[in-house]
């Protein structure tokens, strides 16, 4: 993995947030999202400074292949540089930091993984992958935010929340429709990777945040025990309430464990 930055040959389109000299956060969002998905996480952490690329395949980011893990991080060390910082990664942001984390464990002095994908099984990974090849077209804006609370099962979120993140992100085409700004084709090659093999827990062992929402379609039960008995002390979990996407369901409850995780 390179490990070398020139910022005029950065490869992922990169939202900011905060005062420089502050000590680094990186966020790492999910299929289907974007960088600006931890905009309001960084209204809640201003002693910090918040980086978050569009992953490969999202946003302003390149489309082109490949989407694989390795091509992932790559491009990420390349934008955001490989000085130390704070990992934050939701879904499959959380199993792309918890792999940075593994080859680099002396370089993150904190980890937080938002209801994170780190092992989907197979079952699970083959039928968001299918479910991803459907073409996601909206004849407005309105039904595109109506339509996304029933295929994301969203519960508890804001509508005004989900309007304000989407607004840039579910966009009209040529032909009119509203469309997410995101490669269909790496959305399920990333789907391919969430079921591969991570990295052990034992490799990882860094002070970490497991945030989980408690009606999630993602299960988390097949890892919890191996990774409390990895890291036993080192690990902190808490429940936030509704699903998969806790940014948005839960955005009080999970910024204010953030905020107190990374004060301590």
């Amino acid at each position: 993995m390179k490990l070398a930055f020139e910022s005029w040959l950065r490869p992922l389109a990169l939202e900011t947030w905060g005062k420089r000299t502050a000590p680094r956060v990186v966020c790492l969002h999910g299929v289907t999202s974007h960088g600006r998905h931890f905009a309001k996480l960084a209204e809640a952490l201003p002693g910090f400074h918040l980086a978050a690329p569009d992953l490969l395949g999202h946003g302003s980011s390149r489309y082109e292949p490949p989407w694989d893990i390795e091509a992932q991080l790559e491009a990420i060390v390349e934008t955001v540089g490989s000085e130390p910082a704070v990992l934050i990664g939701h879904s499959f942001g959380g199993r792309l930091a918890f792999e940075l984390a593994a080859r680099a464990p002396k370089l993150v002095p904190r980890l937080v993984l938002l209801d994170p994908a780190i092992l989907v099984p197979a079952g699970v990974a083959l039928f968001a992958a299918e479910n991803a090849r459907k073409d996601r077209a909206y004849v407005s804006f309105e039904e595109g935010i109506d339509r996304r609370y029933d295929e994301s099962q969203l519960q508890e979120a804001p509508r005004e929340l989900v309007e304000e993140e989407l607004r840039g992100h579910l966009v009209a085409g040529e032909d009119g429709l509203y469309r997410y700004r995101y490669s269909q084709s790496a959305v399920v090659a990333a789907y391919g990777e969430m079921a591969s093999q991570p990295p052990p827990f034992e490799r990882v062992r860094v002070p970490t945040l497991l945030v989980l929402g408690n009606r999630s379609y993602l299960p988390y039960d097949h890892l919890f025990d191996a990774h409390q008995t990895a890291l036993g002390d080192l690990l902190e979990v808490v429940f936030v309430p509704g699903g998969h996407t806790v940014l948005w369901d839960a955005l009080d409850e999970t910024a204010e464990a953030i905020s107190r995780f990374l004060a301590d």
